[in-house]
């Protein structure tokens, strides 16, 4: 029998080779204004050669305000639209899909840039971690957000791209609409669960006015929020139970695919899963102690060692035990809830769980960010028949802390011979083919 990680997946407009996606990750490749540049389209062909069924692209902003950090590649302009048409026609060359993540980030940043200003947000509260003020969006703002995202569809279309899909997890703009735990709304984008997914729906509306019935749509959700992982005193927020609801609505909507994770904001204990490396986050607050309220308690916090091992050990005993395959219960109670292939998201790197996983019934597909950034060609290790890679990723979360100042790369040294060795897979997506006259 064919191995099941390699038969293709056919959505309802788009099939792909295998069962494993590129999930959404990326460095800071491109330009201040959101223009796209070569080194983000050698940044996914890495993925591509490497064997994906498909990209999911990393955050991608549909306005100015709703980006995340400076120097990732937007789509909230029609100028944007030959950069993203070329990078899915060099995708596409090995064989490989690219879908298209349209986000917003609401109140929750990253960091800021220079035209930072007050993120919008379903509520007036600050972003908890970072401290980043927000206002709250009126009925006009929600108006010309739909719109955004509308636009933003139009264009992947216009370009040539697979599909999209709506970040509607880990804390961005949707989830701080659909959350019991952020949502504090008294109108008609608030209270009940239907008005609190009521945005979320406008939008998919609004896509498939824009761009028609036949191309791909889907969205990603947390299906469980854990809001207050770190914080018992806080509200839990939606549970799993809330988002097999939201995932029916979507379905009747007309989203062709699920893809599921979890958690209310980014980073969470449970997204992504792993460590807390506290000296790589130091090394980042030169740039971010002036930027957000808490700042300032979040660096006297983590520059202290009992303090900041306290805080490991919560964060640690927040996500539990299991790393690889977290959110597969989640993703196995949606899956039986629709029709349509539900994609789940959570440490994925070895074969044997991955198509456990698959057979079980728990979702359709997987996806994959820290491991494939560690292994590229994971995937087709998988097709050597290996189980997993000969030097896996340890869940560090290096890779990920480092992306706010430093090349996106894999920074756990014990995976390398040298120093050297690991700087210089760092440094590989900096190697475009050279000038000619």
């Amino acid at each position: 029998m064919a191995d099941v990680l390699f038969q293709p997946l056919q959505f309802r407009n788009l099939s792909v080779k295998n069962r494993i996606f590129r999930s959404n990750i990326a460095g800071r490749f491109d330009n201040f204004d959101g223009s796209g540049t070569p080194t983000r389209i050698h940044w996914e062909l890495q993925f591509a050669r490497g064997g994906v069924g498909g990209i999911l692209s990393s955050f991608v902003a549909v306005s100015m305000r709703g980006r995340i950090m400076p120097n990732y590649a937007m789509i909230d302009r029609d100028e944007h639209v030959p950069f993203w048409r070329e990078l899915g026609k060099r995708v596409h060359e090995h064989d490989c899909k690219f879908i298209l993540q349209l986000s917003h980030a609401g109140r929750q940043r990253d960091m800021p840039g220079l035209e930072f200003e007050k993120g919008l947000s379903s509520t007036g509260n600050a972003e908890p971690l970072h401290g980043f003020e927000c206002e709250r969006m009126t009925a006009q703002d929600i108006r010309e957000t739909v719109r955004l995202f509308a636009g933003g569809a139009r264009r992947a279309r216009q370009a040539g791209l697979d599909g999209v899909e709506l970040h509607a997890a880990n804390g961005y703009l949707f989830t701080q609409f659909l959350s019991s735990a952020i949502n504090d709304r008294d109108d008609d984008y608030g209270g009940s669960l239907a008005n609190r997914a009521r945005f979320l729906l406008e939008v998919v509306a609004a896509i498939r006015a824009e761009v028609g019935a036949d191309f791909h749509l889907q969205a990603k959700i947390s299906a469980t929020e854990y809001n207050n992982a770190l914080l018992p005193f806080d509200a839990p927020g939606n549970t799993i139970e809330d988002s097999v609801q939201v995932a029916r609505w979507l379905e009747q909507a007309g989203v062709d695919a699920l893809h599921v994770s979890s958690g209310s904001a980014f980073p969470h204990p449970k997204n992504p899963p792993g460590g807390f490396p506290v000296a790589e986050a130091l090394k980042t607050f030169p740039i971010m102690i002036a930027s957000g309220e808490n700042e300032l308690r979040n660096y006297l916090m983590l520059r202290s060692e009992p303090s900041a091992r306290l805080y490991q050990l919560l964060w640690e005993k927040a996500r539990g035990d299991k790393i690889e395959g977290i959110n597969l219960e989640d993703s196995r109670r949606i899956q039986q809830a629709v029709s349509i292939p539900v994609i789940c998201t959570g440490g994925f790197q070895t074969a044997s769980v991955i198509r456990q996983a698959l057979e079980s019934g728990a979702c359709r597909a997987v996806s994959i960010a820290r491991p494939l950034v560690a292994n590229n060609d994971l995937v087709q290790m998988f097709a050597a028949g290996l189980d997993q890679a000969p030097r896996p990723c340890t869940y560090c979360n290096k890779c990920l802390v480092n992306v706010l100042t430093n090349p996106l790369g894999c920074y756990e040294e014990s995976r390398f011979d040298s120093r050297d060795q690991m700087i210089r897979q760092i440094y590989s997506v900096y190697q475009p083919l050279p000038f000619r006259d």
